[in-house]
């Protein structure tokens, strides 16, 4: 009866181990993907980072902004159209110049040094509806809204800030 009590502690504290370790690569985990789904079953994703913000991480007006120090990365299966220009199937960096009345998403083929922005790598910039937000997070967020069966619409929020751009399928 002693050892299966002493085996039921080890087991359970094993578990808790377990799950004390998940709970922190969680937290330390700085990524985070977002996907849309097309009507055809393609899908884009992007990634990017959503850890606390320094002082020279804040979006300034008229800037290019990384969030976090980083960029956003997307990922293509489909070929898109942003603002009438075709983006083929593959990975492109994406920025953000954020503005008091408007943003602006730039996607760029330099996936090599994403951290260095040139903007000879540019290979559309299209503008972003903002709104308000009513609950504004601390840190970048961002999401997919798939709103028609070609169509899904990048959502950044930051701040009291909210930025939406559409993706279509060609």
């Amino acid at each position: 009866m002693r050892v299966l009590a002493v085996c039921f502690v080890l087991i359970a504290q094993s578990f808790l181990a377990a799950s004390a370790a998940a709970e922190q690569a969680d937290q330390t985990d700085s990524s985070a993907t977002i996907t849309c789904d097309f009507a055809d079953e393609k899908e884009i994703t992007v990634q990017y980072n959503v850890s606390v913000m320094s002082d020279k991480d804040q979006p300034r007006n008229g800037k290019i902004w990384l969030p976090g120090g980083s960029p956003l990365t997307l990922f293509t299966q489909v070929p898109l159209i942003l603002n009438h220009v075709e983006l083929a199937v593959g990975a492109y960096t994406l920025y953000v110049i954020p503005n008091k009345k408007e943003w602006t998403l730039v996607v760029s083929k330099n996936v090599t040094d994403p951290k260095k922005y040139d903007e000879k790598q540019d290979l559309v910039r299209a503008p972003m509806e903002i709104g308000g937000v009513d609950s504004p997070p601390k840190r970048l967020q961002a999401s997919f809204a798939h709103i028609a069966p070609k169509q899904c619409s990048i959502r950044l929020y930051y701040e009291t800030t909210g930025a939406f751009v559409e993706f279509n399928e060609k």
